[in-house]
């Protein structure tokens, strides 16, 4: 351990993601340190109330959304919300089955920590990227997302006559036990509808956060590689520095010996991340592409029906989605580019002045350079600002499909 500082520094790493997995009781099956019998009850009796509250709205708006609606207008205007539904209570799954995985990339990053020098700290504390980006996706979210479920239910009344009015809740399907427009039923839906909303948005801001800790963790790393490579030929940042040509060399030979551990380190950790990630990845994407597709098209047809407040929800929402399908093709595009500056760096050092044949042995991380790690959905899409650009236009495309159907 060099770094003194470890336990601040992992803590303002990793307090976001921890903020959001705790709510949801997935923070101690993830994070696999021991944890007290208390913390255990109670991270399991919050999985279980997560988890019911996911199937409790999924279960009957499904149904309701699938068989019972023959509406193809309300249909359509359902296929959002319950898709967002079905999203989430499938990553919360994945949380709870790939727990390990997940605990093993957040160790690692923990023992960076732990055994970073003071000089390569800073390096580390400036690219904790993964902070703004998460308290960025939880605003638009948050903001997006409870508009959606408190405003709009609040606003969407339908009036029969002078003494009548239906309230309408944001998920359909309990009429088939229960009155759901009667009190106090209306009032716990709503309560129950709100929870859900939380719970939804707590999981996908997590997947968000995750992601982007661990990619722009490994870009620090890079950043620490690329100083240890401009160290090499002088040693100057060492502290074992001589003039005795042959301890000088015997000293290049632990340099080069300590930059191929770091990278392969770094290497490895590309993978489990990728690894772990890939599933996640495929399922946002999808699931961004036919949701801003749905948005763009709810935005038109509340500008029909000239309901302002609808329309400034739904555009928010828009907004949401978009800046958040932009954050994972961000930190895909980053994570590649950091891997690309490493050939460069590698060359641009005074290779030429290094005695025998060990320029030789930089030629491996040259090569390696060439091949970078990437973050995919489900292995076979690269997550990049040209994969951010052909969802944008899959949407517009899927967009006038859902028009023509429609009209």
């Amino acid at each position: 351990m060099y770094n003194i500082h470890y336990k601040h520094d992992i803590r303002y790493t990793m307090q976001l993601c921890r903020w959001m997995l705790k709510p949801i009781g997935m923070w101690h099956p993830i994070y696999g340190h021991s944890p007290s019998q208390n913390e255990k009850f109670i991270s399991i009796i919050l999985i279980v109330i997560c988890f019911s509250a996911l199937c409790f709205v999924l279960i009957p708006a499904g149904f309701y959304t699938l068989f019972r609606e023959k509406d193809i207008s309300i249909k359509i205007k359902l296929f959002g919300p319950v898709g967002f539904c079905l999203t989430n209570t499938i990553k919360y799954c994945y949380f709870g089955a790939r727990a390990a995985a997940f605990g093993r990339c957040i160790r690692h990053v923990e023992d960076d920590w732990r055994i970073v020098h003071h000089q390569t700290r800073e390096i580390m504390l400036k690219q904790v990227l993964g902070r703004r980006l998460t308290t960025l996706c939880a605003i638009f979210l948050y903001t997006g997302g409870l508009s959606y479920y408190i405003i709009m239910p609040l606003s969407s009344r339908q009036e029969i006559n002078e003494n009548y009015t239906i309230r309408i809740n944001t998920y359909p399907g309990y009429d088939m036990f229960f009155d759901p427009t009667a009190s106090p039923a209306y009032e716990i839906m709503f309560c129950i509808h709100i929870l859900f909303a939380m719970i939804s948005l707590q999981i996908t801001t997590a997947s968000c956060s995750l992601a982007a800790i661990f990619v722009t963790h490994a870009c620090g790393q890079i950043d620490i590689l690329m100083l240890l490579l401009d160290d090499l030929v002088e040693g100057k940042r060492s502290k074992n520095t001589t003039k005795t040509p042959g301890k000088r060399s015997k000293n290049v030979k632990k340099r080069l010996s300590a930059i191929a551990k770091h990278h392969v380190r770094i290497l490895r950790f590309s993978a489990s991340v990728e690894e772990v990630l890939r599933e996640i990845c495929l399922l946002e994407l999808l699931t961004y592409t036919l949701t801003i597709c749905l948005l763009e098209y709810y935005c038109l047809t509340e500008w029909k029906n000239s309901d302002a407040i609808a329309i400034l929800i739904y555009f928010i929402l828009l907004i949401s989605f978009t800046f958040n399908v932009l954050i994972f093709c961000y930190i895909g595009e980053l994570l590649v580019e950091q891997y690309s500056k490493i050939g460069a760096a590698t060359y641009e050092i005074d290779w030429y002045n290094l005695s025998g044949n060990k320029a030789l042995e930089l030629v491996l991380v040259i090569a390696m350079s060439h091949h970078p790690p990437k973050l995919t959905a489900g292995k076979f899409i690269d997550l990049s600002m040209n994969t951010f650009s052909a969802i944008l236009k899959s949407s517009v495309v899927y967009l006038n499909l859902l028009r023509t159907v429609t009209e």
